[in-house]
């Protein structure tokens, strides 16, 4: 049976015109790409293929072993950062899907918003934005990975929603609304379950009227949540949670900084990640004064130290920074060189 390949993206591309909302992002209207590319399958749309690219990509890989919240988790039912992006995904599709708005540039949104993120979470991205003379946010430098140091060549569109995925920007699509949100919901809803697994909060003692609305139930209070962005953005061109809903939330997010965030026991270990970011950074910038410009140098260290994986930076600390014991096959070597010369 023969199939003509170039009818299979053709056909999902047409079938976005007939399925999702008129407020939605279609591939085809897409502004683009910085670079055109030739199909050598053309079996997969724009943002399929952004997907795609992040997906295979070795900053998504790293992920895994990045801090989500707690440093070094003693076992692996806590959130990484890779687990993290994966709930968001799964929750912006859940919404995507019942706003029908596109689910493949929401899954490539969420799958890259968080590429940049440090090692030791919003620890040490906090130290970066302190040394470097411009700040660091990790949603400016997931762009820069995707555009720069993987080179993904992903569409505007995609990028866009990576750039505004944190708060305080102002996205250019629904979609990148949908994750904007997503993203919150995620966070908040499975660090109170982690906080709670660690023992530094009862979910009874979360604000009292935020349970009354929301539930004291893990599922529910995640449930409601998601209903309310799709409730309050049914047939409309913005996606938005209810004010009410929203006001519980943030009140939510609050009382999380408060007593998980910024609390001493959880964040015991924090002075220690700073350390590592920390001299990590000032020992690369010694070290490449003599072989780079000096303006190009914060740029060079930054881009190295944020890819690391939090094991990877207590390895290069203990690697540089702790001493290390003579090889013991040194007496070993003195003892086969004694046995030679005697053979001789």
């Amino acid at each position: 049976m023969n199939i003509d390949l170039n009818t299979i993206k053709d056909e999902l591309e047409q079938r976005e015109y007939e399925i999702l909302s008129p407020y939605a992002t279609k591939c085809k209207e897409s502004k683009g790409r910085k670079r055109e590319r030739i199909e050598d399958y053309p079996i997969r749309t724009a943002f399929q293929r952004d997907r795609d690219k992040i997906l295979h990509s070795k900053s998504f890989r790293r992920l895994k072993h990045k801090t989500q919240v707690f440093l070094s988790p003693f076992n692996d039912h806590f959130r990484t950062r890779l687990t993290h992006t994966l709930e968001v995904s799964q929750i912006a599709r859940t919404m995507a899907r019942a706003l029908k708005l596109n689910e493949d540039l929401v899954e490539a949104i969420s799958l890259g918003h968080d590429l940049g993120h440090t090692p030791f979470g919003h620890c040490g991205e906090g130290v970066l934005a302190e040394l470097l003379p411009n700040g660091f946010s990790h949603n400016i430098q997931s762009v820069r990975v995707v555009e720069v140091l993987e080179d993904m060549n992903l569409c505007y569109e995609t990028v866009d929603g990576i750039l505004t995925h944190s708060w305080g920007y102002k996205p250019n699509t629904p979609e990148a609304q949908v994750v904007q949100y997503a993203d919150k919901i995620a966070y908040i809803n499975h660090d109170i379950e982690d906080s709670v697994r660690a023992g530094v909060i009862a979910e009874s003692d979360l604000p009292k009227d935020c349970l009354e609305y929301f539930s004291m139930n893990q599922s529910a209070r995640l449930g409601k949540m998601i209903t309310d962005v799709i409730t309050n953005s049914m047939d409309k061109p913005t996606v938005a949670m209810s004010e009410e809903g929203w006001s519980y939330v943030t009140k939510l997010r609050g009382w999380m900084f408060e007593h998980v965030y910024l609390d001493p026991v959880t964040k015991a270990e924090e002075k220690k990640a700073r350390n590592i970011v920390k001299s990590l950074y000032e020992y690369y910038t010694d070290k490449l004064s003599a072989y780079c410009d000096k303006e190009d140098i914060p740029q060079l260290v930054t881009d190295y130290i944020s890819g690391m994986s939090d094991q990877y930076a207590i390895r290069r600390y203990m690697d540089i920074f702790i001493p290390k014991p003579l090889a013991e096959q040194s007496n070993d070597d003195a003892l086969f060189r004694r046995i030679q010369d005697e053979i001789r």
